[in-house]
């Protein structure tokens, strides 16, 4: 399955690619400078500090990164990239989940191995990359009222693989977010994180166009299916469908970089996110070798995508799922003896 995916995912990229070669512009003196420089020249270890606030799925968090080239050939590079985050709580009464926040301080990872070449002249650069991400996840209280028991912190994991094309004006890029291991309940996917709620990783299949407008200024729009893993035949309200997002970055000098993300799907609605990178390690000389070619700059782009996104899934006690009577559910679990359960009321789920 992966094996198909990835071959799927780069033939898009390579198909999409060659479309928007009209546009960019450039002189025959342009083409000699280009050719003329060594990738070994621009092509450096960096360390990075990135940070993002909570989007669809997505925490807030801080961490640290580090691209490093493997190997540097004449028109092509195979690298590594590696980050850590330290994942925080949710904002009051909003879940970056769906109905339970997240809550406490955990740490995810994302490491990331990619080969990345230039064509002919070098107008354009393909690459293909993968790898594993991590989260953990501790939870809290639930946003629609419903008093909870045992809230847990769980480990999430993913594979992901993502194929990539990039001009000096357009880019292009499709990826698959595939959660692997098992969390024990109901399907191999879901973990059961308190009394009422479940939560799965999303598998996600998306596709991005990049459109450069300015130097150091572009914005992106995109397409993503999302899929999450059900409990049990009979419970209701999963995070199933497509959804589409916009992104606006732009680089206020050559180490920092600033972004703003918006998302909407049928699950999280509308979500609006914002972002920052502080990039150390490409020293004046290597980064003017770039200037004016975004081409060359991508070689050594961090990869994207690196987040485990995760969704509720409801009824981890009651067969009607939460969209049910969850003030009779209550009650009647409540004279079942539910251990530590006191009194509450209920609501719909957001």
């Amino acid at each position: 399955m992966l094996r198909r995916l990835s071959v799927g995912l780069l033939a898009s990229a390579l198909v999409l690619a060659p479309l928007p070669t009209k546009a960019q512009e450039g002189t025959a003196e342009d083409l000699g400078d280009v050719m003329g420089i060594s990738l070994k020249d621009v092509v450096k270890p960096t360390i990075e500090f990135q940070g993002a606030l909570q989007g669809a799925g997505t925490p807030n968090q801080a961490g640290i990164g580090g691209f490093l080239p493997l190997s540097v050939n004449e028109n092509s590079v195979w690298f590594v990239d590696a980050l850590v985050n330290a994942n925080f709580g949710d904002r009051s009464s909003f879940s970056s989940i769906g109905d339970t926040l997240v809550s406490g301080t955990t740490l995810s990872t994302s490491t990331r191995l990619g080969y990345r070449w230039l064509n002919g002249d070098r107008s354009w650069m393909y690459g293909i990359n993968g790898g594993y991400d991590s989260r953990q996840m501790a939870t809290g209280d639930t946003t629609n009222g419903l008093p909870i028991i045992d809230p847990q912190t769980v480990l999430f994991q993913q594979v992901e693989i993502n194929a990539e094309a990039k001009s000096n004006r357009w880019g292009v890029s499709s990826y698959g977010l595939i959660p692997i291991g098992e969390y024990g309940y109901g399907s191999d996917n879901v973990a059961t994180i308190n009394s009422f709620y479940g939560a799965s990783p999303l598998t996600t299949v998306g596709a991005d166009i990049d459109y450069n407008i300015l130097p150091g200024l572009s914005m992106s729009g995109g397409y993503y299916y999302q899929y999450s893993e059900k409990e049990l035949d009979e419970f209701k309200s999963y995070p199933d469908g497509s959804g589409f997002k916009a992104r606006l970055t732009y680089d206020l000098n050559d180490q920092l970089q600033a972004g703003v993300v918006y998302t909407y799907d049928e699950n999280f609605e509308s979500r609006v996110s914002a972002d920052f990178k502080v990039r150390f390690g490409s020293d004046t000389k290597s980064l003017s070798k770039t200037i004016g070619f975004p081409v060359l700059q991508g070689l050594s782009d961090n990869p994207r995508n690196r987040n485990i996104r995760v969704g509720n899934s409801c009824g981890s006690i009651f067969p009607e799922g939460c969209s049910g009577d969850l003030d009779g559910d209550f009650e009647q679990q409540r004279g079942q003896g539910a251990p530590g359960q006191g009194d509450g009321t209920g609501g719909d789920a957001a």
